[in-house]
């Protein structure tokens, strides 16, 4: 059985992307040691870290109501709820359904914290610290101190066991597109002391190296890298709805500069061969990032692309010649 270490890109409803490449790679008998991912990127990873296969995958997907996912906060009346909640919790939409939906599907496979998620490898990176061993990683964006974290890894700067966190809390605050979702709000237990939490895009979209090893040891296997989001400006899709905010020239430019944050952090270093490499690029202009509404036909043309993009990876992957060319890279 081949092993990889996955990292997915965040991007909405064009994770759908994600899953199609990645049911492609586990009926092709990959399995996943590790796996990374930002926003909709953090629901499939912490669904495969759990141990979810091709089919409980495939059926946990078809159980998300998507229209669902915006889901408008008091009075509940589309326009007014947005502008109210932006004003009021910083975010269009609560949030508050995927982040019971991913719990939900998440006890059905037995996780409910990231104790459940430990990993337990002999030949494991020596330099990484026993904190930081589990079987997911979920990029999250601390806005009031302006870093990355990497939870479970990073909790105890905010003063949190990290065993003791739920998984679908992490992922929630993944998932927390500016403006379009309410921001997470974290306490330290000691201190008092809140942080908001928000996209782990706008720092990183696109963490494939977050597996690398740092030992010199050699690689046992690869990381792959699932992308659902074009090079900007292609990559500047709605994130907002329309409903909430005016098509006036200011707000578009703010549009841009998020976006900009949010996917095109990572753009010069995906230009480089070594990465370009290990990712798996899916085509998911059917579908808008927060187009939550779009039809069945537009959500199978993304999901069928996903799992063709990963077919044509697969038939020009060589492992060892990725090792050869790129000692550096895609280490495990």
């Amino acid at each position: 059985m081949p092993r990889a270490d996955l990292v997915l890109e965040g991007g909405g409803i064009k994770g759908l992307g994600l899953v199609g490449a990645v049911l492609r790679l586990l009926r092709e008998g990959y399995a996943f040691p590790r796996v990374a991912g930002t926003s909709a990127g953090s629901i499939v990873a912490a669904f495969l870290a759990a141990g979810a296969d091709a089919t409980q995958l495939e059926a946990i997907m078809g159980r998300l109501d998507y229209a669902r996912v915006p889901d408008r906060a008091w009075p509940g009346v589309p326009g007014v709820s947005e502008g109210v909640a932006l004003l009021r919790h910083r975010g269009a939409y609560r949030g508050d359904y995927a982040r019971a939906f991913v719990a939900e599907e998440l006890e059905r496979l037995g996780v409910r914290t990231f104790a459940d998620l430990r990993r337990r490898d002999a030949g494991a990176d020596a330099a990484v610290p026993a904190h930081q061993r589990h079987k997911l990683v979920v990029m999250v964006t601390d806005v009031t101190r302006g870093r990355m974290l990497r939870l479970p890894w990073d909790y105890p700067l905010l003063g949190l066991d990290p065993d003791a966190q739920p998984v679908a809390d992490a992922v929630r605050a993944s998932m927390s597109i500016p403006l379009y979702f309410e921001p997470v709000t974290v306490r330290h237990p000691q201190t008092g002391e809140e942080t908001t939490l928000v996209d782990g895009g706008v720092l990183s979209n696109f963490p494939i190296e977050v597996f690398d090893r740092t030992d010199a040891r050699e690689p046992r296997w690869p990381t792959f890298g699932v992308k659902i989001i074009p090079a900007l400006p292609a990559g500047d899709a709605e994130l907002f709805p329309g409903v909430a905010l005016p098509a006036l020239p200011p707000v578009h430019l703010l549009e841009q500069v998020v976006a900009t944050a949010v996917f095109g952090n990572d753009q010069t270093y995906l230009e480089r061969p070594c990465v370009r490499r290990r990712a798996i690029q899916v085509d998911t202009s059917a579908v808008g990032v927060v187009e939550f509404d779009a039809s069945a036909e537009q959500r199978a043309t993304v999901l069928r692309n996903g799992e063709e993009a990963a077919g044509r990876f697969l038939a020009g992957w060589d492992w060892e010649a990725f090792k050869a060319d790129c000692a550096h890279a895609g280490e495990a």
